[in-house]
């Protein structure tokens, strides 16, 4: 965690010691005081907050452990997201403390408030005695705790890791405990420097401690080889579901959704729903286009079937049975347009719906309003929950094609289940 201009007025050895700490400014020698101690209950709420919002937005990934007892963790830094993921992801036992600068983090009562019980920070000073505000940790170090600190000084761009101060190596030392190199990927992605956050799966891989008397440079090479092994490692994906992608992702895809929905208010058998359970899941930063364009379809296949009813034209109607045609014409018979708003409930497919306004000779532009309304909220909220559940099963994207099965098979069971109760 680091300010804006964190580098500006901070000595190389203060700057050092504090890069990554969140300072408690005066309160510095307060520091070594753990809230809650290794294992505690603030710690498990903290490691389940972060976890919770980095799953929400794309995932968080770990490998390897720290070692038991004591450990000063050092890691490459290039976003405040870094903060979260490391929280997210180290033992609750150990109440990692994470160190920041205490001209920024702590330059408010407010930030430093928020700074303390969602980040267990500790301020670090960068104009004289940030030494001090580290070493006040040696007792929570020896005792079991763990102690987060980014050496380079401040976040990094493109992935490329400054050069390490000592400031968390001569904590290790004093306080006997071992210096455990963590690399970070994603973050740069999730929370970019001076950029906006989005989604992206965040990966950190802990690596083998080592000894307190280790080196800057010796550091700095753990940690750069754990982040490159770390972003070098392709995550595992279904080669069905780049194939989705890369139309889904396209004009392609839009034009695919709105077709597919035109055909099915005219006569095609298959909801739009399950092409916005494939593409939605494959694609989910595109959930919201697809699903306006699947609900521009509907809507446009829908008017022109009621034309085309109205003309005396009729299209085919497969897997309609005539108790749906009796129903919509005794609900069109009581309502006109607005029966429409029952079909997102009942089952019945829209063509039904759009046919029979056309016998009854429902106006166009009432079917269309209240059309846009039901079929609005079902085919919005049906696409971009299926996003939402592609942002959430990210990581866990190798097994799309066995997703494909289930969605497939579980909308034709629900299918069989509405012909026949309709039947």
């Amino acid at each position: 965690m680091n300010g804006k201009d964190e580098r500006a007025g901070a000595a190389p050895g203060v700057r050092a010691a504090a890069s990554g700490a969140a300072g408690q400014g005066r309160g510095g020698a307060r520091a070594g005081r753990r809230p809650s101690g290794p294992g505690g209950f603030a710690a498990r709420l903290r490691r389940g907050l972060w976890r919770g919002v980095l799953t929400l937005t794309g995932g968080v990934e770990t490998r390897g452990r720290l070692p038991r007892g004591g450990c000063v963790v050092v890691a490459n830094h290039t976003s405040h997201a870094d903060t979260a993921a490391l929280l997210a992801a180290l033992d609750a036992r150990h109440a990692p403390a994470i160190g920041a600068a205490a001209d920024y983090w702590f330059a408010s009562r407010y930030r430093a408030r928020i700074c303390r019980r969602l980040a267990a920070g500790f301020p670090v000073r960068r104009s004289g005695g940030g030494m001090d505000d580290l070493l006040a940790h040696v007792p929570a170090l020896r005792a079991g705790g763990a102690v987060v600190l980014f050496p380079e000084g401040t976040r990094g761009r493109d992935g490329a890791l400054g050069a390490f101060h000592k400031g968390a190596l001569v904590l290790a030392e004093r306080a006997g405990v071992p210096v455990v190199p963590v690399g970070i990927a994603g973050t740069g992605r999730l929370l970019p420097k001076h950029g906006r956050l989005r989604p992206a799966l965040v990966r950190v891989r802990i690596g083998e401690p080592l000894a307190p008397s280790t080196t800057p440079e010796a550091a700095r090479d753990a940690v750069a080889a754990l982040h490159d092994r770390t972003v070098a490692d392709p995550l595992a994906d279904s080669p069905v579901r780049k194939r989705i992608a890369r139309v889904a992702g396209s004009k392609r895809g839009l034009a695919l959704a709105f077709t597919w929905a035109l055909a099915e208010a005219l006569s095609w058998p298959l909801m739009p729903e399950l092409l916005l359970g494939a593409v939605c899941v494959a694609v989910p930063r595109r959930a919201l286009k697809l699903s306006l364009a699947a609900l521009a379809g509907s809507l446009a296949g829908g008017v022109l079937a009621l034309q085309l009813a109205a003309s005396g034209v009729e299209l085919p109607a497969p897997l309609t049975t005539d108790r749906m045609r009796a129903e919509v014409r005794h609900e069109l018979a009581l309502e006109a347009a607005g029966a429409v708003r029952h079909q997102p409930w009942n089952g019945v497919p829209f063509k039904v719906y759009a046919k029979e306004a056309g016998h009854a000779q429902v106006p166009p532009g009432d079917f269309l309003a209240a059309a846009a309304r039901a079929r609005g909220t079902r085919t919005l909220a049906v696409g971009l929950a299926f996003g939402a559940f592609g942002f959430l099963a990210h990581r866990h994207r190798r097994r799309y094609g066995t997703y494909l099965v289930l969605l497939g098979g579980g909308f034709a069971a629900g299918l069989t289940m509405i012909v026949t109760g309709w039947s």
